[in-house]
């Protein structure tokens, strides 16, 4: 007991104790009160602090506030001293502070200011904010397939089974659903893994897509979309300190997804450009230079791969991908395959490839040894369902003490949303020739798709007609991702402003156009080039009307800045 000991203070020893020396007061009676005492207090008093003091009240008050992990107090205006915050942009997660995201950044927030602006009666030279910025297919005028939110609306609602007006195909598919569910609820959890019929359905298709490539249910995670996935593959790569430190090679122009996720995680970034000048297209060489360059400062140990890509929209052809695994098996990476668009292919002559099912038609000194993990998302292709946040990962060779491991991490935060498993059941599993429901089914997915294709084409024409404007074949995805050529005089006025370039110049055409677009900077691009990322999404009059805004607004730009 000498180290600590309980001593009671009267009323009047508290009175003698000035302010600033205050003792530690325990419940008993109130808090501590300036300038008069309160029966009822008492205090801890530590001897091994007190001796080194003049008074033991001094023992705590000697500590500064941060120390003490109080708040800060601060005078404000009025003169009364209010408390600081807890949490301030100086003491919280410095990773979070890196993070960056274009598609959602500064621009994309000038323009909600705008919206607001336009509703309030504020005058603008545009009727509406066009936000092509992202590709969120249903925002843009793209209506739902009919047999999914049929199926989702039993789900939601069983009672609907009995109106005779539902298929009895997407009645069947709702009991199935619902009968894998806990307590026949879509609002109840499921396994972290996802539920196991539908891990059966996707293991099933994914059969089908690869020409019977086998695939196990056990090695599909069901996600919050293909987001999830990706960075809960990236959290179990990441580890090591300074030049132990794991780098992720990832595409230049790239998904903001990829270097968010990474900043976050203090992962080392490697970049690797994409050749514009031959269609977006992955180089070998380029990778092996990105490569032995890191290697001089981190430990590389993954390479992502976007195909179709985003946003660059380029389909990698089947010779590239061999290249890609060859490269990844004989230099060790984990290859991750973000392959959300695979639906999403237009151009003449262009395929798509699963990284699975090339790898394993590869042979068994491949198949059997490099580790890939792939992504698909029920977000984009046809079905444009981005809210209900619904996807899949299936892995390949992956460690078993890691899988365990996975799956444990994917347990915190319990399961993907159960609408989207059941949505991403129905993708991979459609109505089927014969049923209810194939034949709307079959024809509103051509619909979507073949304007897609159309409206890939319209962009790259429509772009090429610009002096000043390059664009690639739209081969895939969902968006264009031309060059723009910007005056000197320009570029001048946006360092004045701390903006880049291609910022500068989108948000110019945001205040005078109403066209909401990501400048290329917030992808990556090499650097002395400038570009934009516009989604070909909008309904196809309206995609005209924006395509040829773009074209006169880049010429009046240019006129300007000369």
């Amino acid at each position: 007991m000498s180290a600590t000991r309980v001593q009671l203070i009267s009323p009047r020893t508290l009175r003698l104790l000035s302010p600033g020396r205050s003792a530690l007061f325990l419940p008993g009676g109130g808090g501590p009160h300036r300038g008069g005492g309160v029966p009822g207090f008492r205090s801890l008093i530590f001897p091994s602090l007190s001796s080194s003091f003049s008074s033991p009240g001094r023992a705590l008050s000697s500590l500064s506030t941060t120390r003490r992990g109080l708040p800060k107090t601060k005078m404000s205006d009025n003169g009364t001293m209010t408390r600081g915050k807890v949490l301030t942009i100086d003491n919280m997660n410095p990773t979070v502070k890196k993070v960056e995201y274009a598609v959602r950044g500064p621009i994309v927030q000038r323009a909600v200011e705008l919206e607001k602006e336009l509703s309030e009666g504020r005058k603008k030279p545009f009727a509406e904010v066009i936000k092509a910025n992202i590709g969120d297919a249903q925002a843009m005028g793209q209506q739902p397939i009919t047999f999914f939110r049929q199926v989702l609306a039993l789900c939601s609602y069983p009672e609907l089974l009995s109106d005779s007006t539902f298929p009895e195909d997407a009645k069947s598919r709702a009991c199935r659903i619902l009968n894998s569910c806990g307590g026949n609820s879509m609002g109840a959890y499921s396994a972290s893994q996802g539920i196991g019929s539908v891990r059966q359905d996707v293991a099933r298709y994914i059969e089908r897509r690869d020409g019977g490539v086998p695939c196990e249910p056990d090695n599909i995670y069901l996600t919050t979309g293909a987001s999830d996935g990706i960075v809960t593959m990236l959290k179990l790569l990441v580890c090591g300190e300074g030049a132990t430190r794991t780098g992720v090679m990832i595409s230049i122009p790239q998904y903001p997804l990829y270097s968010a996720a990474l900043a976050e995680l203090s992962a080392v970034q490697i970049n690797y450009y994409l050749n514009e000048e031959k269609c977006w297209s992955l180089d070998i060489g380029e990778l092996q230079r990105a490569l032995d360059e890191a290697r001089l400062h981190c430990n590389p140990r993954a390479l992502c791969i976007i195909n179709p890509g985003n946003p660059t929209g380029q389909v990698q052809s089947r010779e590239c991908i061999e290249d890609v695994i060859r490269f990844a098996a004989k230099e060790r990476l984990f290859l991750m395959a973000d392959e959300v668009y695979q639906d999403n292919v237009y151009a003449e002559g262009c395929q798509f490839h699963s990284f699975k099912k090339v790898l394993f038609e590869m042979g068994p000194e491949y198949s059997e040894t490099v580790e890939l993990a792939s992504f698909h998302s029920t977000s984009k292709c046809y079905m444009g369902e981005c809210g209900f946040r619904g996807g899949y990962m299936e892995i390949i060779n992956m460690d078993d003490d890691v899988k365990d491991q996975l799956t444990k991490l994917l347990s915190v935060r319990l399961c993907s949303p159960v609408p989207g498993q059941a949505l991403m059941d129905l993708v991979v599993n459609p109505p089927q020739p014969g049923e209810p429901s194939y034949e709307r089914f079959i024809k509103e997915r051509t619909a979507t798709l073949s304007a897609l294709a159309e409206k890939a084409r319209l962009t790259e024409q429509v772009l090429n007609t610009v002096e000043g404007i390059r664009c690639n074949p739209v081969q895939g995805a969902m968006y264009s991702f031309p060059r723009i050529t910007i005056p000197e005089k320009a570029i001048q006025e946006a360092k004045k402003l701390g903006q880049q370039p291609d910022m500068f110049y989108c948000m110019k055409m945001l205040e005078e156009t109403g066209i909401c677009l990501v400048p290329g900077s917030g992808f990556g691009q090499r650097e002395g080039t400038y570009h934009f990322r516009m989604t070909i999404l909008p309904p196809t009059d309206k995609l005209k009307i924006l395509l040829n805004n773009v074209k006169e607004f880049h010429q009046r730009f240019t006129q300007q800045y000369s």
